[in-house]
């Protein structure tokens, strides 16, 4: 019994790594995940003390259940079950294709990500490449929200900034969940997207299963509290005009909205503008014939060369920031409201009558988006020499034609954002930005823009167009009411 017995090398470092991950999986990860998930808890009380729409329970759900709550959902075995007599595949390979989609799209909120790392880094961000600025808000509009209201913020889509921005301006209040594209899915994104509460979206997937799952989630997350942003418009802008909305994810909220329910469903339009959007040119690339075929190695190497460029004028000590970013946060949606006064139920609706009135209520929010998008002093000299194409003109008929713009827009319920309230300085400002860009010349005291920037110059413009009229035209065509601008 006391004899020494011997065993080969390679067995005692197996049995040795053996009990170190025991250990490991046991004893110190479990201690590990209870006591971060103990401060993390400590955490989130302390910010729905101060948040005005604080942390659902939702979000502090553990993600594992949430996952089998999705994928055991009536509504989705219910597809699973039809999807099956349709195809003939087998119930478990669907369910385990259904789990797949479940633990692909639904997050992992971390609210110590979200708001000591995220906040900050988008803090910083926002402020070194802009001057940011909150424009007009509807305080007594949003103080009217009920206060367990699902909340859904309806943005215009300008730039990918926009989620850095928004989420930058609405921090102090409340966490924003975003649908996040299958960009985002690349390593080491996906995990820390999935970690500020984003969940991901195939944006193309003809699906009909995997649609159902998305759909489940989206109003899991709705029925739950979760305050969502959503870009109606499904991608950027490629010509600064709001694109035709799609309204995939908006209709299934609505598809399961109980007016008479505990929470009421709110909309708030949200209009963001650039001096400039980061990504202009490439945007406008992508407008030629051919560009789809360009592929993603000419953008990274445009952003490359973007990025170097600026690291040298930083070096030289010519760079500026990109001029002013600006938020305003119209009038609220409420749902309960719009349906009762209508006589909807979207729930009863046929689908092809839930089309239609999903695609009114879209084009009545983006609408309100439209009119809340604020007015910069970039868009305003842009508009001048797009619309006066090959002239010089000097410093004084600029400023004129701008006061014009102004007060035009102004007239039109527009937010006009007027840097020091002096707008000879917010002309300066708009006029400087071109000139930096080699978007506009200037020769002994007279400027005109360049030959081959046209479509930068009607890029801008047209993020304010809806304000303004033609030259020779009728009254503008108002986009809708932004609520009580002054």
């Amino acid at each position: 019994m006391t004899e020494t017995v011997s065993i080969p090398m390679w067995l005692a470092a197996t049995l040795a790594a053996l009990a170190a991950w025991a250990v490991l999986d046991r004893i110190l990860i479990p201690c590990v995940r209870r006591l971060v998930r103990g401060r993390v808890n400590r955490m989130v009380d302390r910010l729905n003390t101060r948040l005005q729409l604080g942390i659902p329970a939702f979000h502090r759900t553990r993600r594992r259940v949430l996952v089998d709550r999705l994928t055991n959902d009536p509504a989705v075995q219910e597809a699973l079950a039809a999807h099956s007599l349709e195809t003939g595949l087998s119930r478990d390979d669907l369910l385990r294709e259904v789990e797949g989609y479940a633990r692909e799209i639904v997050p992992s909120f971390n609210a110590y990500a979200y708001f000591r790392i995220a906040y900050r880094v988008a803090h910083r961000t926002a402020q070194f490449l802009y001057r940011m600025r909150l424009g007009y808000t509807d305080h007594e509009a949003l103080s009217k929200i009920e206060t367990d209201a699902s909340i859904v913020f309806v943005m215009n889509h300008r730039s990918n900034m926009d989620y850095v921005i928004v989420a930058y301006m609405v921090a102090s209040r409340t966490a924003l969940s975003y649908a996040v594209g299958e960009w985002a899915r690349i390593w080491p994104l996906r995990a820390l997207i999935r970690s500020l509460g984003a969940y991901f979206v195939r944006r193309q997937s003809g699906n009909r299963l995997y649609r159902r799952v998305l759909a489940r989630y989206v109003q899991m997350a709705t029925e739950g509290g979760v305050v969502q942003a959503v870009y109606p418009e499904g991608g950027l802008s490629r010509d600064g005009r709001l694109r035709e909305p799609k309204l995939g994810l908006i209709s299934y909220m609505l598809s399961a909205f109980d007016p008479d329910g505990r929470r009421d469903l709110v909309f708030i339009p949200v209009g963001l503008n650039y001096d400039r959007v980061l990504e202009d040119r490439s945007l406008l690339e992508g407008l030629e014939p051919g560009s789809a075929s360009r592929g993603r190695a000419r953008a990274a190497r445009n952003f490359l060369r973007f990025v170097a460029k600026n690291m040298g004028l930083m070096l030289r000590g010519g760079w500026y920031r990109f001029g002013y970013a600006c938020v305003n946060f119209g009038s609220p949606v409420s749902m309960r409201a719009y349906v009762r006064a209508r006589g909807l139920d979207f729930r009863s609706l046929d689908p092809g009558a839930r089309t239609v009135a999903v695609r009114q209520l879209g084009d009545e929010l983006l609408q309100a988006v439209a009119a809340t998008i604020p007015v910069l002093p970039v868009p305003l000299v842009a508009t001048v020499f797009v619309r006066r194409p090959g002239k010089r003109l000097s410093g004084l008929e600029i400023k004129a034609h701008v006061q014009s713009l102004i007060d035009e827009a102004q007239q039109s319920g527009a937010y006009v954002h007027i840097p020091r309230a002096d707008q000879d300085y917010a002309i300066t400002v708009g006029l400087r930005g071109l000139l930096l860009r080699r978007i506009v010349d200037e020769h002994d005291g007279l400027y005109s823009a360049r030959t081959d920037a046209e479509r930068v110059l009607r890029y801008y413009a047209n993020s304010i167009e809806q304000f303004l009229r033609g030259e020779g035209e009728g009254p503008a065509v108002r986009a809708g009411e932004p609520g009580s601008v002054p």
